[in-house]
């Protein structure tokens, strides 16, 4: 291969420490913390027994990190949290975080976040996702988090469309709530599996007949399935494989979500495989990828198939990040962190209240 060709393409060796796009801080810190990828070796797919097992073990590692993380969080008196417990569609009991601004002059955009996790593992308590819906929540924006039933980890056992299912519940609550949550729009919006839901679950309310959300902001979705024989198509899963995903692994967790390989072409588990009809009257998205992540390309490819079924769609890379790295590091690259966050504020403000 030719050394001109970025990541892997040009280096079937190269390491993301190694890859010159990588922005200079993350770099670094990464270098001091191996690269942060848990040093928990993935069992091949098809072992389901093994597979939750490594759920278990990689929410471990990362709950390790959870105090020091919960620690940085700034303490904003500008935001309120709450917390409400709903009925899913399933007769479970969903629990949704709700951050709102302390105040506000009228009706405010509402984000629904559905977390990352590859819709197997962690969770929207998680010191992440709580800072994330804090610092949307200080840009005027209402956020609820769903703590949505997951594939494996604590969270777990519960495959496709368990999670799907508590998501769409939670659209559906949060639609039927607007006027007493006083939100003019809802903005469903996650990172990597959260990213998978928030696009699955406008899908599923499409195909129900009644559209309950406004707008799509997908980050860095996992959206293809198809890890353990990657398409030519999607370069980045050739290109950025083992930049803290290895496709191997991603392939292993395809099996904990849909066990039996039955929901393989099915859009509301892998929206990748949708088809034109089934993309043909959704609300406005914005697709985000990072430019070093192995799932780049399949967000970028669904970018296309919205365009090209008529779906008004904004795609944004982030340069010199890995996977979700724009909100992995926010005090690190916090400019990078900033601006993501205005920029899901902003397409959320944008969208226009509901029924006008």
């Amino acid at each position: 291969m030719s050394n001109h060709l970025p990541g892997r393409l040009g280096n079937p060796d190269m390491t993301i420490l190694e890859d010159p796009r990588l922005d200079a801080r993350i770099r670094e810190v990464m270098a001091a913390t191996a690269g942060i990828i848990p040093p928990i070796e993935p069992p091949p797919p098809g072992d389901y027994e093994a597979a939750l097992a490594y759920c278990t073990a990689f929410e471990e590692f990362n709950e390790a990190t959870h105090p020091m993380q919960f620690d940085a969080i700034p303490d904003l008196d500008s935001v309120v949290r709450r917390t409400e417990t709903i009925q899913g569609i399933d007769g479970n009991d969903i629990t949704l975080y709700i951050h709102e601004p302390a105040e506000r002059d009228g009706p405010a955009a509402c984000v629904v976040h559905t977390h990352g996790g590859g819709m197997v593992m962690m969770t929207a308590a998680d010191p992440m996702f709580v800072r994330l819906r804090d610092s949307l929540a200080n840009e005027g924006v209402v956020v609820v988090g769903v703590e949505f039933r997951n594939g494996g980890g604590k969270l777990g056992n519960h495959p496709f469309p368990a999670g799907l299912n508590d998501c769409v519940s939670a659209v559906r609550w949060t639609h039927e709530n607007r006027s007493a949550l006083d939100i003019r729009s809802i903005t469903i919006s996650g990172e990597s599996g959260g990213g998978n839901l928030s696009i699955a679950t406008t899908l599923h309310t499409l195909r129900q007949g009644r559209i309950q959300v406004d707008g799509v902001y997908a980050f860095c979705p996992y959206i293809s399935g198809a890890y353990g024989a990657p398409p030519p198509n999607l370069l980045s899963l050739t290109e950025n494989d083992g930049y803290m995903l290895e496709c191997s692994m991603m392939a292993m967790l395809v099996g904990v979500y849909d066990p039996t390989g039955e929901h393989a072409n099915n859009p509301l588990a892998w929206p990748l495989t949708a088809s034109p009809d089934d993309l043909a009257g959704l609300p406005p998205h914005l697709i985000t990828v990072n430019e070093l992540d192995p799932l780049r390309d399949e967000g970028l490819e669904y970018y296309r198939m919205l365009s090209r079924a008529g779906v008004s769609a904004v795609a944004r890379t982030v340069h010199g990040t890995p996977h979700a790295g724009d909100l992995s590091f926010p005090d690190v690259t916090p400019d990078i962190y900033a601006e993501t966050v205005r920029s899901v504020a902003g397409f959320a403000k944008s969208l226009p209240p509901a029924g006008a």
